[in-house]
């Protein structure tokens, strides 16, 4: 659901799984703002170049153009200040300080929107989202289709690979699943027939 106010501002979140459509929605919004006439900047993480080095890219092949930055602190140095509407792709890879940064931007009169992963790939709470979402006007949750059971999706599973938190991936790497068929972590057998697989390659 879209806000409609005065000159208040104000943080929209989107949140859910790997290809659940957030980055899409994010993109839908913006364009939004733009037909509206309002100046809009945007931002991702430099550590997000799946698709593209400069562009939020959904999962779709949806585009626009924005501004890397290292981390949140960033957006405050490099934002032109008489845009009115803020949009933040991959939220997740931020980190803390984005709470803040929002917060800072919100009150200033903006409107904020943010999207990225509210769990990790162990069916964690995925910070910053979650204090994001405490903060936030409006939230939207979205659903992906469980590859396995076609059931509605909340999970992002790691297929293969590290153990660590963050780890940029796509369908190669990533699957949506329900809450039944998620196996928190990297699932055992599933690795075991990458090796198998990378093994037969010439």
């Amino acid at each position: 659901m879209d806000i409609i106010t005065g000159n208040a501002g104000w943080i929209e979140v989107i949140c859910g799984p790997m290809f659940s459509g957030k980055s899409e929605e994010l993109i839908r919004r913006l364009r939004r703002a733009m037909i509206a006439r309002k100046r809009v900047a945007v931002f991702k993480p430099v550590i997000d170049d799946r698709y593209s080095a400069e562009e939020i890219v959904s999962h779709g092949d949806l585009r626009m153009q924005s501004q890397v930055i290292h981390d949140a602190g960033e957006m405050l140095e490099r934002i032109d200040w008489r845009a009115e509407v803020v949009g933040v792709d991959e939220a997740n890879f931020m980190g803390p300080s984005l709470v803040e940064v929002a917060g800072r931007l919100a009150d200033s009169g903006k409107q904020v929107i943010i999207a990225g992963l509210d769990t990790d790939y162990l069916g964690r709470p995925f910070a910053p989202i979650p204090d994001l979402l405490a903060q936030a006007e409006s939230i939207t949750k979205t659903l992906a289709v469980c590859v396995r059971c076609g059931n509605p999706a909340k999970h992002t599973q790691r297929l293969r690979g590290s153990d660590e938190l963050i780890v940029v991936g796509a369908k190669d790497m990533y699957e949506a699943r329900c809450r039944r068929c998620f196996e928190p972590g990297i699932p055992k057998q599933q690795e075991i027939d990458f090796v198998k697989a990378r093994r037969r390659e010439p």
